[in-house]
């Protein structure tokens, strides 16, 4: 017995030696999927994203994930939130991403990490600290050495944080893939041969890290070796023209679950049974990674999301914005994972084999030399189904799927047989805020050009106005009245989001773009003193661009403001002196902070003004429901603004921006319940204009069933 301790104590040892260090695992590839251990794997992924959760979230996420069939759970790094100033980092709360892959370490899965430093996703300015903006001479991913001194910064700065954790597979840790750059594809044309150089650089420089793991590049057909291009979009196995080397695997860093969407829009609800389609299609043609994004979205906290995205992001994954079970997409998905598992090491040894089983039908075969054999049988008719021979059997197909035959002879699975029951969301209330006696405001302050310090002799900017600290702008104008005319119309053209215009202190009316047209137009008729007349126009931002080539030269704000008479007589205004202010005054004192709400002179509600922009913060407080169901504020009643509880802002909200079936785009928004005390929970609220708070409620989620008695539930509604 000692001898054989002795024996494996040696062999430990020489396992320990080989890979450096205990529980070291080698990871490489080969034209046909990732190595670890020197074993080929079929690995399932899922885009999960520690800042849109909280801590407290993570690990039930991360075991849903598990119980779900992944075996990797992948995310980008955010530069914005881990250096929001040159030099000082965080990486504390939401922002701990070692936590977080630890969190994944423990529950026995790997990690695909995407550190870009570039993300797009629809993350607010593409994941860049806005600070870039302003290094002289920088033009954002290109061959150009100001951007890529602080990339390669950034990115050295999170791999020697994973090195020093131990946490890449080389060293005994989770991380198996590392990405940089990020659909870089989609913007390389525009800068010419400089765009190519930047590829073969950054990909030099990721490689020259050290990781002891593959990089990939996403959507970048010419990645150099040994980097990994690899497939993003709905139908890779349809699309993907396929790795750029035979000794590459095919892999898809992105399968979107659905897609993101925009204030204005409605879902997009991509179905349980296609994304199984796809998944196994990729299969099929010998892709051997695929990653689903998102497996769970979660919340654009605070002011995180980019240009227009609502709060909730990807809430048609998995597992929805609350973390709770999407079926039957979740569970649909499961039994896929355990079929193509169940025969993984036949697809990945044996010799694949493609024939026609009709005019839109088609098999693929893998076989082993030792007999063992997988099937798919396809059938690409979205109207019929149909019988197809295969092996002397008969073998029905239905419309638009695909079978999965493990033994090539039973079907373990058909992608759109459907066995998981459908659930719905039940949102169930648990308070309302209708007393008038529960509420205080603060009336935010209309600022005219002698309370400004900022001045200039043109329209500025507003990104690079505000630093992006605050979403909205203030241009402000002192203007003596030498117009021939009794009515002119002020008209301003903008390239921010929203604008209201103030005429000596009263509102006389706003516009706002969308996401899809990047500029608007305001046309108002306005009445001025026979002297002197101040102008006062609040330009608003919700999000900053995420994508783009020149990115940095991007402009919002306002364009133009002329005041018109007539087609004969204007008076332009672009260039008179205006006087800006960043922020609201609210923002400026932090009102929504519980130790500074205690300064503000607050006063008891007044009456709510509709069709009509006052710029109003609203306080009271509630108390948390009791159990373990997630939280949501319905704000449906509200204009535009942003919340927050406890001093935490729960994202914006623009429940006035209507889909085309007019309903608003989002009006529950989730407040975690690691940002709740017992009770006495402050919730503070910043509208525009013409929001009732009286009408707000904070309800709980759950799911149910179809089949479930919805009778005994207590006053339920659905969305």
């Amino acid at each position: 017995m000692e001898k054989w301790v002795c024996l494996m104590m040696m062999l430990v040892a020489i396992l320990e030696l080989s890979f450096g260090v205990k529980g070291a695992e080698e990871v490489t590839y080969d034209g046909r999927s990732l190595i670890i251990n020197g074993q080929r794997n079929i690995l399932f992924s899922g885009s999960i994203h520690y800042p849109r959760s909280t801590p407290q979230m993570w690990p039930g996420l991360i075991a849903k994930a598990k119980q779900g069939g992944l075996d990797v759970i992948q995310t980008y790094v955010f530069w914005n939130l881990h250096e929001p100033q040159p030099g000082k980092y965080d990486f504390s709360g939401r922002n701990d991403l070692v936590g977080f892959i630890k969190e994944i370490h423990a529950q026995g899965l790997y990690v695909s990490l995407r550190i870009g430093p570039f993300i797009e996703s629809e993350w607010n300015y593409g994941g860049f600290p806005f600070w870039l903006h302003d290094v002289p001479g920088i033009v954002y991913r290109t061959d150009n050495e100001p951007f890529k001194f602080y990339m390669q910064n950034f990115t050295t700065k999170i791999v020697n944080m994973m090195k020093e954790e131990g946490l890449y597979a080389s060293q005994g840790g989770p991380i198996i893939l590392s990405q940089i750059e990020n659909e870089y594809g989609n913007i390389q044309k525009a800068f010419g041969t400089a765009g190519s150089q930047y590829v073969e650089w950054a990909a030099k420089m990721a490689v020259g890290l050290n990781t002891g793991v593959p990089w990939v590049m996403c959507k970048q057909p010419d990645a150099p070796d040994p980097v990994i291009n690899t497939c993003n979009g709905m139908r890779c196995g349809e699309t993907f023209t396929g790795p750029n080397s035979p000794n590459k695997p095919a892999m898809w860093t992105e399968n979107w679950t659905s897609f993101y969407q925009v204030y204005g829009g409605v879902p997009y609800i991509r179905s349980a049974e296609d994304i199984a389609f796809h998944v196994t299609l990729f299969v099929a043609r010998n892709g051997s990674f695929v990653n689903y994004y998102m497996y769970h979205g979660g919340t654009n906290f605070g002011r995180t999301s980019s240009a227009y995205m609502i709060t909730g992001y990807y809430d048609q994954a998995p597992l929805d914005e609350y973390g709770l079970f999407r079926q039957p997409k979740w569970g649909h998905l499961k039994e896929l994972h355990a079929a193509i598992k169940s025969c993984s090491t036949t697809l990945l040894q044996g010799v694949q084999r493609n024939f026609s089983l009709g005019e839109l039908q088609e098999g693929y075969v893998f076989e082993e030399e030792n007999g063992k054999c997988a099937a798919f049988l396809i059938n690409n008719d979205k109207g019929n189904t149909v019988t197809v021979q295969f092996n002397n059997s008969s073998y029905k197909l239905l419309p638009k799927s695909i079978s999965i035959l493990p033994d090539c002879q039973n079907v373990a699975f058909n992608t759109a047989h459907l066995n998981t029951t459908s659930n719905r969301r039940i949102i169930t209330s648990r308070q309302n805020f209708s007393s008038v006696d529960d509420w205080k405001q603060f009336q935010d302050v209309i600022p005219n050009f002698d309370d400004t310090s900022l001045r200039s002799d043109s329209l500025l900017e507003q990104m690079n106005t505000t630093k992006d600290k605050s979403d909205y702008l203030w241009y402000t104008l002192r203007l003596e009245n030498n117009l021939s005319c009794n009515d002119p119309i002020l008209h301003v053209q903008s390239s921010a989001h929203v604008a209201y215009a103030f005429v000596n202190n009263t509102y006389i009316g706003g516009e706002h773009g969308n996401h899809d047209v990047k500029s608007f137009t305001l046309e108002l008729p306005i009445t001025l003193n026979e002297r002197t007349n101040n102008i006062s126009i609040l330009s608003g931002m919700v999000g900053l661009p995420d994508s783009g080539a020149f990115l940095e030269k991007r402009f919002a704000g306002l364009n133009n403001v002329e005041l018109q008479c007539s087609e004969q007589e204007s008076l332009n205004l672009n260039n008179s002196t205006w006087g800006y202010q960043v922020g609201l005054l609210g923002e400026q004192l932090k009102v929504y902070t519980e130790q500074n709400s205690t300064d503000i002179k607050w006063t008891q509600l007044g009456n709510i003004t509709i069709d009509e922009v006052t710029l109003t913060w609203y306080k009271t407080t509630f108390d948390t429901p009791k159990g373990d169901d997630p939280i949501a504020l319905d704000l449906s009643s509200m204009a535009k603004g942003e919340a927050w509880v406890n001093g935490q802002s729960i994202g914006r909200y623009w429940i006035l921006f209507l889909d085309s079936k007019g309903n608003p785009s989002q009006s529950l928004y989730h407040v975690p319940r690691s940002f709740l005390k017992d009770s006495e929970n402050s919730l503070v609220l910043l509208d525009e204009g013409g929001g009732n708070p009286l009408d707000i409620s904070l309800n709980t989620v759950s799911v149910t069933d179809l089949q479930d008695n919805f009778s005994k539930l207590p006053f339920p509604t659905y969305t």
